[in-house]
C-alpha cells in the first residue's frame, strides 16, 4: 500500500518517481489511524523524488567509494527505501528529542481541552497573544488560570467559544465528528484537492537564478556531493510544519537560510529542535524587507507558513516571489487550506485534529484523545518538503516558476483515506537504534535521525541548531 501511495503522490505532483522498497508496515504507533503507512508514505515521497533530481545530475546521494560523487547510471534505477518504524518514530521527534538529556516541555500552562457545555473545546495558548485572546474571549481578566478558563469553559457552547476566540484573533477548535466536519463547509471547500498541489505560475521561464546558477540539464554544480547541494531554501516558518520541511530538505544537503524576526514568539524547545543543519538570521518585515527581496531574489525555494495572504498583503505572494526571482519554488503551508470559510483562520495540529473528527475518533467518542504524534504536522511537513523537489524536477523539465500547496486540514484527509487500522492497543515502538547524538551551543543533544535511504546512503544533518538571528541574512559566498 504505502508503494503505491508514493506513486500516487508523484502522479499528483506530475514527476515520476523511483520505485520505493517499503520495509516494516503498519501497525506502529498506537491508533486506529495508519500514521506508520502516512509517514512512510510522506517521508518515502521525499526519499524517492531526492534520488530522481540527483539521478538528472548523474548521482544518487553522498561520496561514493573512491571518494566522489556515487553514480548509479550504469546501475539502473536508484534502490531508494523507507523504513515504517523510523517514519513513524520520526513523526514523534520532539518527544524523544534531549538537550544533556532534558525533555522539553511545549505546551503552555492553558492550552488543552476543556469542556463546554455540550461537547469540548481545545485552546492553543503557547504563544502570549493567543492566550490573552482566549482569557478575553471567555470574559475573564488578565492572568487567569486554568481552572477559571475550565469554569468558563463549561457554561458555554464548544462552537460559540471557538467562535469568540478566533473573533479575539486567538486560536481554538470545537472537537467534532468525523461526521460534523465533512458536512462542514470547509472540509466539502478541500474535498478533490491532492494532498500536494503543485502549480506553474507566471514570471519568467526560471530558466536562470539569480547567482546565475544554470536550471537547466546537469542541475547541481560542479563538484556537489549531497543531492540537494546548491538548493538554497528560504525558510519563513514557525512551529511545526513550516520547519519540518526545511529541516528535511537540509537533511538531504539543501541550504537552508532560517528567516525569523527578534519581535516575534517562538516555542524555545521546538525552535532548536525542527532547526538541525539549518542557519539562522532575523529580518523585521515592517521596516527591512529589501533584505528579504534580496535573499528572494537568490533562493531556489521558499516555504511559508503565514496565514493565507499575509505575506501577499506584504509584497512577497507566489506571484511577487516569480517576478522577483523567475524560476523559484514557493510552497505555502496553512492550517485549512487557501480556499472556504476558514481560509484565513489560525491553527495548529492538535487544532485540526479537533475540528476534522480525529480526536473524536481516536478516543471513546466522549472526550477528545490525539494522536499518538504530531501527525499532521509532520505529515503536511514532508508533503511540502516531497512538493519542494517535485516542483525543482518540473522546473528542470519545463523551466517556469512554480507554487506547492499543502495544508493540515487536507493531510488529515488524505489520513482519513487510509482507513483504519487494528492498531489501538499497540506499544510505542523502540527508538534507541533511530537515535543519535550531537553538540550544539544548546548542550548535547539527543535526536532522531532523518528516515529514508537512497543508494544505502541516508539523509543526514551536518550542523546543528544553530541560536535565534545569528548568521547575517545572506547567502554564503560558496553556496
Amino acid at each position: 500500500m504505502t508503494a503505491k501511495l508514493i506513486r500516487q503522490l508523484g502522479a499528483g505532483a506530475g514527476v515520476t518517481l523511483p520505485e520505493v522498497r517499503v520495509i516494516g508496515e503498519d501497525p506502529v504507533l498506537p491508533s486506529v489511524f495508519a500514521l506508520g503507512t502516512m509517514a512512510a508514505a510522506s517521508a518515502g515521497a521525499l526519499a524517492a523524488a531526492v534520488a530522481a533530481y540527483a539521478a538528472r545530475a548523474g548521482q544518487s546521494g553522498e561520496e561514493g567509494p573512491g571518494g566522489g560523487p556515487h553514480t548509479h547510471g550504469d546501475l539502473g534505477a536508484p534502490d531508494v527505501t523507507i523504513d515504517v518504524r523510523h517514519a513513524a518514530v520520526a513523526f514523534q521527534s520532539e518527544r524523544h528529542f534531549r538537550a544533556d538529556g532534558k525533555a522539553m516541555d511545549v505546551w503552555a500552562a492553558l492550552s488543552g481541552d476543556y469542556r463546554a457545555s455540550d461537547g469540548w473545546i481545545r485552546l492553543h495558548c503557547n504563544f502570549d497573544h493567543h492566550r490573552d485572546a482566549a482569557v478575553r474571549a471567555l470574559g475573564l481578566p488578565p492572568g487567569s488560570g486554568r481552572q477559571d478558563v475550565g469554569r468558563a469553559c463549561a457554561g458555554r457552547r464548544a462552537v460559540e467559544i471557538e467562535e469568540a476566540v478566533i473573533r479575539e484573533g486567538g486560536c481554538a477548535a470545537a472537537m467534532r465528528s468525523r461526521a460534523e466536519w465533512l458536512a462542514h463547509p470547509q472540509a466539502r471547500a478541500l474535498a478533490g484537492l491532492p494532498p500536494v498541489g503543485v502549480f506553474r505560475l507566471s514570471g519568467g521561464d526560471g530558466r536562470a537564478s539569480g547567482t546565475g546558477r544554470q536550471e537547466t540539464g546537469d542541475m547541481l554544480p560542479a563538484g556537489t556531493e549531497r543531492p540537494l547541494g546548491g538548493v538554497r531554501v528560504l525558510d519563513l516558518t514557525r512551529v511545526i510544519a513550516g520547519p519540518v520541511a526545511a529541516r528535511a530538505l537540509a537533511a538531504y544537503g539543501a541550504d537552508v537560510l532560517r528567516v525569523g524576526a527578534a519581535h516575534l514568539p517562538e516555542v524555545p524547545g521546538l525552535v532548536v529542535e525542527t532547526a538541525f543543519g539549518k542557519r539562522s538570521c532575523h529580518i523585521d518585515l515592517r521596516s527591512e524587507a529589501d533584505k528579504l527581496r534580496e535573499l528572494v531574489r537568490q533562493a531556489d525555494v521558499v516555504i511559508q507558513a503565514y496565514r493565507p495572504g499575509a505575506l501577499r498583503a506584504r509584497g512577497f505572494g507566489p506571484d511577487d516571489l516569480a517576478v522577483l526571482r523567475p524560476g523559484i519554488v514557493c510552497v505555502d503551508i496553512s492550517a485549512y487550506g487557501t480556499s472556504g470559510p476558514w481560509a484565513s483562520r489560525r491553527g495548529f495540529d492538535s487544532l485540526v485534529q479537533m475540528a476534522c473528527g480525529i480526536a473524536h475518533e481516536n478516543g471513546d467518542g466522549l472526550r477528545p484523545s490525539p494522536l499518538p504524534a504530531q501527525a499532521l504536522d509532520h505529515g503536511t511537513g514532508y508533503l511540502a518538503a516531497f512538493g519542494a523537489v517535485a516542483a525543482l524536477l518540473r522546473r528542470a523539465a519545463e523551466g517556469g516558476s512554480w507554487h506547492v500547496e499543502v495544508s493540515l486540514a487536507r493531510t488529515a484527509a488524505w489520513l482519513d483515506d487510509l482507513g483504519r487500522i487494528d492498531g489501538a492497543g499497540v506499544r510505542q515502538p523502540r527508538v534507541e537504534d533511530l537515535l543519535a547524538t550531537m553538540d550544539s551551543p544548546f548542550g548535547t543533544l539527543t535526536y532522531v535521525t532523518p528516515p529514508g535511504a537512497v543508494d544505502g546512503r541516508r539523509p543526514h544533518w551536518t550542523s546543528p541548531p544553530p541560536r535565534q538571528g545569528e548568521h547575517p541574512a545572506a547567502w554564503p559566498p560558496s553556496s
